[in-house]
Parts: C-alpha cells; sequence; structure tokens
C-alpha cells in the first residue's frame, strides 16, 4: 500500500502556481452548463448518465493552448480547477433526471424555481458534507480507496503538460454527435431506431436505436457491462414478451394493469409498456436493494470512521500550514449547513405540496439525515469501484422508502405526499451524486498539489453556475417531448414514481414487480451483476443494442494489442464517446427548445419516399458509417499513449 506521507504531488505543496483564476472558472462554467444539459438528456432517455471530468479536462487544456497565444497559457492546476468547476453539472443532472420527472407524470409540474432550490439543496449539501470528509477519505485512506476517474483525470492532466493531450477526439464526436442527431430528429433523413420482427417466437423483435450518444456510452461502459446489459433487454424482447403474448393469446378480458386491450391486441411495444416495465422495475429496485444490503457493513465501517474525522478534519483544515491541507473552515460548512435547512422549512417554494412549517421541517429532516449518510458511503463507494457504478439509484430508493415510511407512519398519504417524498429523495440523490463527484475531483487535485479549499469553492460554484441551465433543459425536454413516453422514457424516475405508489398506495401489479424480484435474484445466484442485468430487463432492447455494439467494438479494437495501444485506443475512444454524448445531447435539448418555441416538432425532410424498407436500410447505412469513422478515428492514428 501507499502511503499519503509517500504520496509526491506533480506540483509541490511549496511551489506557488496560479489555480482560481477567472479564465478558469470562466471555462469550467461554461463547459459545465454544456455537459449538464447533454448528460440530462441521455438520463432521460436512457437512465445513465457518464463521467464528464475527463472530457473537461481536455477541452481545457485545449482551450487555454488557443489563450495561450494572446497571452499566459494556463497552468495543470488551472485547468484542474476548470474541470472541479465543470463536471459538478453533471452530478446535478443526474439527481435531477432520477426523480423530478415523476412529478410530471403525477401531473403535478414543478416550476423552474422550485426545480432550482431542491437541486441547490442537494448540491450544496453534498459538497459542504465533503469537506471534512476530504482528510479521511482522499489523504489518510491514499493506496486504499483507489478513485478510479480521480486517478485517470490527474493522468490525463500531467500528460497534457508532455505534448498534449488529444482534445480533437472530443470536438470531433461532439460534432459528429450533433450531425447525427439533426438527420435523424431534426431533417428525418432516417429513421432513429430499426426493428427486425422475429419469426416463429409470437410478437418478439430485434431492435436498433441508431444513437451514437449510446454507442459511445456502450464503449465508455466496455463489454462485460454492455453485455450484461443487453443480454437483460434479449430477455425481455426475445423470452418475456413471446411467452406473454403466447400465454394470454386466448384471453378474452383484458389482463391487470391494462383495462382496455387483450393481450391478442397488443403489439410488443404496448406489452412492454404495460408489463415488462413493472417486471423491469421490480428487477431495478430489488438489484438496487441489494447492492445497497451487500454495502451495508462498508457503510457502516465508513460512516462511523468518517464520523470520527469530522471535528478532527476541520481542525486539521483550519489550522494547516501547507497549501495542499487547507480546507473551507467547519464554520463554512455548519453555516451553509443551518442556512439550508431553514431554506428548506421556511420557504413554501422549496416544497410547495407541503403546507405548514412543522411539515416542511420534518421534510427537512429527513433530507439532512439521508444526506449525510449517504454522502458519507457514496464518497467511500466511489472511491472503490468508480463513479459509474455507484449505487445511486438504490440509495434514492432507499431513501424513498425511508421517507415514505416516515409519512406513512403520520398519516401522510394523499397526493402531496408522494410529491413530498419524491422531492426529498430528489435532494438526496443529487447530494449522494455529487458527493461520489467532489471526491474525484479533490482525488485528482490531491495528486496533482491541488489546493483544496480552492476545489471544494469550484464545486460550490460549478452548483450555482450550472443548476439554472441543467433545469431548464428538464423543463423544456418536459414540453416538447413529456415524459414516461417513447421519446424520453425517464425510466429512472419512472422507477421511483412507482416505488412510491407502491409504499403509500399500494396500486401496484406485485405479481408482474415479484417477477422482477425474482429475476435479479436469480442474476445474483448465477453470480451475473444483477443492477446492469436489471438495467437491461427495464430498459426497451433498442436502448441496449448500441450499448451493446459500443462495448463490443472497445472489446475489438483492444483484444491482442499491447498494454501501450490498448490504452491509446482506449482513451481516444472514450474521448470520442463522450463527445457523441455531448453533441447528441446538446442538439437534443436545443431540438427541444425550438419546438417549444415554434408549438411543434420538426418535420424535416422525411424519408418516407424510400418506403419502410428503404428506410430501414438507410438508418442501418448511416449506423453503419457511423461505426466505421469511429474506428479509423480511434486506429487510423499513430498508436500511442495518453497524450500522444
Amino acid at each position: 500500500m501507499i502511503e499519503a506521507a509517500a504520496c509526491q504531488p506533480y506540483v509541490a505543496a511549496g511551489r506557488s502556481m496560479r489555480e482560481f483564476t477567472f479564465k478558469a472558472l470562466a471555462l469550467g462554467i461554461i463547459f459545465g452548463i454544456v455537459f449538464g444539459a447533454a448528460n440530462a438528456y441521455l438520463g432521460l432517455r436512457a437512465g445513465l448518465t457518464v463521467s464528464t471530468s475527463i472530457p473537461v479536462a481536455v477541452m481545457t487544456v485545449a482551450m487555454f493552448r488557443v489563450l495561450g497565444r494572446f497571452g499566459r497559457e494556463g497552468t495543470i492546476l488551472e485547468a484542474n480547477i476548470a474541470q472541479t468547476t465543470g463536471s459538478a453539472s453533471s452530478s446535478l443532472a443526474s439527481g435531477i433526471i432520477f426523480t423530478l420527472p415523476a412529478l410530471f407524470m403525477w401531473g403535478m409540474p414543478p416550476d423552474l424555481l422550485q426545480m432550482v432550490l431542491l437541486a441547490l439543496s442537494g448540491g450544496l449539501l453534498g459538497v459542504l458534507f465533503m469537506i471534512p470528509l476530504r482528510q479521511y477519505l482522499i489523504v489518510r485512506e491514499h493506496g486504499r480507496l483507489p478513485y478510479p476517474e480521480g486517478t485517470a483525470c490527474a493522468e490525463v492532466l500531467k500528460a497534457s503538460q508532455g505534448g498534449g493531450v488529444q482534445a480533437s477526439h472530443v470536438f470531433f464526436g461532439l460534432g459528429i454527435g450533433a450531425a447525427f442527431k439533426a438527420f435523424t430528429s431534426w431533417l428525418h433523413l432516417f429513421p432513429d431506431q430499426l426493428a427486425l420482427q422475429l419469426p416463429v417466437l409470437k410478437k418478439a423483435q430485434l431492435s436498433l436505436d441508431t444513437s451514437p450518444a449510446l454507442f459511445g456510452v456502450g464503449f465508455i461502459l466496455g463489454p462485460r457491462v454492455a453485455t450484461i446489459m443487453v443480454g437483460g433487454g434479449l430477455l425481455s424482447a426475445v423470452v418475456i414478451i413471446p411467452a406473454i403474448a403466447w400465454w394470454g393469446e386466448g384471453l378474452q378480458a383484458p389482463l391487470f394493469p391494462e383495462t382496455v386491450k387483450t393481450v391478442a391486441q397488443m403489439s410488443a411495444t404496448e406489452i412492454w409498456s404495460r408489463y415488462l416495465r413493472y417486471i423491469g422495475a421490480g428487477a431495478v429496485a430489488t438489484a438496487g436493494i441489494i447492492t445497497l444490503l451487500r454495502s451495508i457493513p462498508l457503510m457502516l465501517a465508513s460512516f462511523r470512521a468518517s464520523a470520527t474525522q469530522f471535528g478532527a478534519a476541520g481542525a486539521a483544515g483550519r489550522g494547516a500550514a501547507l497549501r495542499t491541507e487547507r480546507d473551507l473552515p467547519p464554520a463554512v460548512l455548519a453555516s451553509g449547513v443551518i442556512a439550508i435547512v431553514l431554506l428548506m422549512a421556511l420557504v413554501p417554494q422549496v416544497f410547495s405540496v407541503i403546507h405548514g412549517v412543522p411539515r416542511q421541517l420534518l421534510a427537512a429532516i429527513c433530507v439532512v439525515v439521508f444526506a449525510f449518510f449517504f454522502v458519507t458511503v457514496a464518497a467511500r463507494i466511489v472511491g472503490l469501484v468508480g463513479v459509474t457504478s455507484n449505487p445511486t439509484s438504490g440509495m434514492t430508493i432507499a431513501a424513498l422508502l425511508g421517507t415514505a415510511a416516515v409519512f406513512l407512519a403520520v398519516g401522510w398519504t394523499d397526493a402531496t405526499g408522494k410529491a413530498a417524498a419524491l422531492m426529498v429523495g430528489c435532494v438526496v440523490a443529487i447530494a449522494a451524486s455529487i458527493s461520489g463527484d467532489t471526491s474525484q475531483d479533490l482525488k485528482t487535485g490531491f495528486l496533482l498539489g491541488a489546493t483544496p479549499r480552492y476545489q471544494q469553492l469550484a464545486q460550490l460554484l460549478g452548483v450555482l453556475t450550472s443548476v439554472v441551465f441543467v433545469c431548464l433543459s428538464v423543463m423544456l425536454l418536459a414540453k416538447t417531448f413529456g415524459f414516461g413516453g417513447q421519446d424520453l422514457p425517464a425510466p429512472q424516475a419512472t422507477l421511483m414514481r412507482l416505488v412510491i405508489d407502491g409504499v403509500i398506495d399500494q396500486s401496484l401489479p406485485w405479481g408482474l414487480v415479484a417477477v422482477g424480484a425474482g429475476l435479479a435474484l436469480l442474476a445474483e445466484l448465477l453470480r451475473i451483476p444483477s443492477l446492469p442485468f436489471a438495467v437491461g430487463v427495464y430498459l426497451p432492447l433498442s436502448t441496449m443494442t448500441p450499448i451493446f455494439l459500443g462495448g463490443l467494438m472497445r472489446w475489438l479494437l483492444t483484444r491482442g494489442q499491447t498494454t501501450t495501444v490498448a490504452e491509446s485506443r482506449t482513451e481516444r475512444g472514450v474521448l470520442l464517446g463522450s463527445g457523441f454524448v455531448g453533441g447528441e445531447g446538446l442538439l437534443g435539448v436545443a431540438l427541444a427548445g425550438a419546438a417549444f418555441v415554434e408549438g411543434r416538432k420538426p418535420s424535416g425532410i422525411g424519408y418516407a419516399w424510400a418506403g419502410e424498407i428503404g428506410g430501414l436500410l438507410l438508418g442501418a447505412v448511416a449506423f453503419a458509417l457511423l461505426v466505421v469513422w469511429f474506428v479509423r478515428r480511434v486506429t487510423g492514428q499513430r498508436e500511442a499513449s495518453i497524450g500522444g
């Protein structure tokens, strides 16, 4: 194990270097807004978000080089502050899209002010609770908690000092992702989904979403996770749906929860919507709870150890002489938490459905208790497994179950009680999500020799400056496309809504939910990671297929290569994939804004002239060309290590 004392930062503690500058903060804010909106779109469409620290760091270094022609080039610590500021928005987006769309589905849409206040409360709590934990989790546990994304981001920034990170990959990815989205959703030159009906199996079909963003997500996740996810999707599409169609063929009445059509009258998409969604919800909820239960020993140990460090770490940061040991003082933490509690307890717009200070105070207490616990837990877990494996869904479900149980105990079981429980879950989800991101950024800073208090201020500033834009993006998407439909299924928020409904008014088809729970348990018995498998069962196969192809492409491009070549190709593919996510997401939000202004969705040129088969062929050829371009971009340049 590497001891903290033996770790020599890239920039020595006694060295003075530009760090917390206007240039660094401005670039971080701009890139944060860009990737925050993109991640909001991606999460509402696919139920997934990606870490943006590395692409923001890469783009910052590139911009510093451009700006350096007109003045001083940015330092490595300035680049670190920029990525710290910019990465906060993606965590905000994750917490928001996991929860608040359920309010729109319930017919109680929040206004922009309420969304901003809820997101601010969660974001600021997540950063503030991480202040005293840095000394323990980042410094004392160095060598035991690797923090993979934070370590990788530090290596990227170090490499940029010796020849430059290949920022062109991110920018090319942004352009191609946006252009492809324009062809499918604006000009409608070819369909955005391809489907092939399978013979023999009743209502079974294979489908593919021609999405650069989902393909990029698959490359980022890697072959193992992508394969497990598509396995869950195939189980739904070619096993469960045909089984329901075969079993229900002779039924003369609708099968609950459907009340209009019989199973025989329903299409495969309708069967998925009315039955598979509940089976998938049971699988995801069970898998999230299993993940949470498995982490309980680690959670309790981390919580106890971190709680004992709360006072000591604050005192150490206050009295630290070295620049690299200075945290924000405990007074900032205490006053910030008190201010947020007062905001939630006294300002009616935060929990708009709650009337009366006692109920608001009860909700605020639930927020602080759950947020404090899960911030501590999430910051430790991501140190071991990374941000992408952080069980935020399971933590949010646990917070919702706890809050709903409290509200049920006090007799608060009407629609406002459901909405209030969801709002509590929203704040907790954002706090847990942003604590994982903050801890990764603090790890990057620890390895580079950054000043902790500057990073903590940058995170707070990132929350404050991006929250309006992320919330505005979600509202635009809601008013243009709606949530819970084919365009934006908002899978995580749908799951949270089902959890609250199940606890408070018990209106779920529990038989279907039990089937999903059984699938998650079976996956665990077969030693298959249940959470990605359950997500595959829950989401349409069309969403899983491009993710699988992206993961498969990563395996094909790195299989049998030397370590240097494999790492170089992985780096370029991850940067391209991140660009795909950003480009498609940004154009998706832009199209939503344009449609909202015009009052209609863009009609485009259309591909009706080609016919149904011709349209499918056009889409397949376009997606194949995208994959070919991606492969040539990843492999066509000289093979080099990071920064080559």
